[in-house]
């Protein structure tokens, strides 16, 4: 019979999907199939899955640290922000509707069924479930209809450990007014805490831990240390994306307002002769960068108008005229067009928006969405590529008749005719070491030994060795419950 156990966040963007990371790669560790889950997710950072679906990046990761291939029912709602109101919502790995706020709230708890069904499928296959909630189940304003914590908690009788984020102050009122604000239903699942990124002396805090137990009545679990190699780690949400690395060739990316799939950033801040630099709402473009990719989105034609807004249309025809390199991926690669059609009103208003006019291609937006792993060639130096496409619409013109690459047998991408401007549907180019080190050998840059998979396969590790030391998992593996049938949706 499977274990389960929930890590839920006192507040927003306090690690819960480092720490289930962390957690799925020290119990493996100690012989035990685990895998990950995430009732409902907020991202529009996705993967692939292999039941040809999508999930969050998170649970890819998690799935990941587990030794396991990603799969639909380790996120079965995913919410992808395409306004300031509105969300696609993926149910299950495919797109069931898009909706404003109020209309998802009104049907969110109908979802509960296909939630627990994920669950427990995944139940019948592991030892042990690590389950990650989202938000803050303090938010009770939102507790009626419930399925990402307490909720699902309650509806699937998993106990919860509850982490607080030292690094922003309060921590003490996070935990306590959490345990304030829950109903006691809610809070007889709560069975610890534990308090995340710490800086210092951890001792200085055993009296702040002692009064969270006194004023609680939870198991303390320990106090982990800010563990600086996260950032080697696939980030979730936009608002984690930061630049890095100090080489020499500067690659700047416009921080579009809907940015989606950024993984493809990740393995190129690692390469030492590298600097990324995320161009935020406000800035212009470096003038000295040596390539401007632009990112994939999760509304094209929003970003397309959001990037004007901020000029940065102008700098990058600045930036093609002194000489330099464009590369735009996905949503990227449709902005670089001439014209994007949305005759059924897909992402707005039905209608044609004017492109940035580096590429001549055409893209026309239709309601299938193409999801697959793909692999093929560099049709200039034959370095193997291996990525995903996650996208709809579809793109044609002059330029796609000089294609980069080879995926799947099938000719991809375009080129302008002097080769500065450069723009394809695949997702995680750089992940491919061959690739990457080609490309960028291409525009000067010296090949590393760099090998991307073994960062990350070496940094879950040490993250495991972090937690190991630092907090009490025998405890956590104790507090897990044994799953069984779940009662009604709470």
């Amino acid at each position: 019979m499977a274990k389960s156990i929930m890590i839920q966040g006192a507040g927003s963007n306090v690690g819960k999907s480092m720490i289930v990371a962390g957690l799925c790669r020290a119990f493996v560790r100690r012989g035990l199939k685990v895998l990950p889950f995430k009732p409902q997710n907020m991202s529009n950072n996705a993967a692939v899955t292999m039941d040809g679906g999508e999930i969050g990046r998170a649970q890819a990761l998690q799935a990941r640290a587990c030794n396991v291939l990603p799969h639909t029912d380790m996120n079965p709602v995913l919410l992808k922000p395409e306004t300031e109101t509105g969300a696609q919502v993926v149910v299950q790995g495919r797109r069931m509707a898009t909706l404003k706020a109020r209309d998802y709230g009104k049907m969110k708890a109908d979802l509960m069924p296909r939630v627990l069904e994920s669950f427990h499928r995944l139940c019948a296959h592991a030892d042990l479930v690590l389950v990650e909630g989202a938000g803050s189940p303090a938010e009770v304003n939102l507790r009626a209809g419930d399925i990402a914590n307490m909720g699902f908690a309650r509806a699937a009788n998993v106990p919860v450990l509850l982490t607080g984020d030292i690094d922003r102050g309060g921590v003490l009122a996070q935990l306590v007014g959490t345990h304030v604000l829950l109903d006691p239903e809610d809070n007889a699942l709560i069975k610890g805490f534990l308090i995340n990124k710490f800086r210092g002396d951890a001792s200085l805090f055993d009296e702040g831990l002692q009064i969270a137990v006194d004023q609680t009545g939870w198991h303390s679990l320990g106090v982990l240390p800010w563990f600086k190699d996260a950032r080697k780690l696939p980030a979730e949400d936009a608002a984690d994306i930061g630049g890095g690395g100090n080489g020499a060739f500067k690659i700047a990316v416009p921080k579009l307002s809907r940015i989606a799939n950024f993984d493809d950033l990740d393995p190129l801040k690692l390469e030492p002769g590298v600097t990324v630099v995320m161009v935020e709402p406000g800035q212009r473009m470096p003038a000295d960068a040596d390539l401007i990719l632009i990112p994939g989105t999760k509304s094209t034609i929003g970003d397309l108008a959001f990037l004007r807004e901020q000029g940065w249309d102008a700098d990058l025809l600045s930036h093609v005229e002194r000489g330099k390199q464009v590369l735009g991926i996905c949503g990227g690669y449709q902005i670089l067009g001439q014209m994007i059609n949305d005759p059924d009103g897909i992402e707005g208003p039905a209608g044609q928006v004017q492109g940035l006019g580096l590429l001549d291609i055409t893209t026309v937006m239709t309601p299938e969405k193409r999801l697959a792993e793909v692999a093929g060639h560099d049709l200039g130096n034959g370095a193997g590529v291996s990525g995903y496409e996650i996208h709809i619409g579809q793109t044609t013109g002059p330029d796609c008749k000089r294609p980069w690459l080879e995926i799947d047998g099938r000719q991809e991408g375009a080129s302008s005719p002097d080769g500065l401007v450069r723009g394809c549907y695949v997702h995680g180019l750089f992940i491919a070491d061959e690739f990457r080190r080609g490309y960028l050998e291409s525009m000067g840059v010296a090949p590393s030994d760099l090998v991307f998979d073994d960062v990350i396969n070496a940094t879950l590790d040490a993250l495991a060795d972090h937690i190991e030391a630092h907090l009490d998992v025998e405890m956590i593996w104790m507090l897990a419950a044994d799953v069984s049938d779940p009662p009604s949706a709470a």
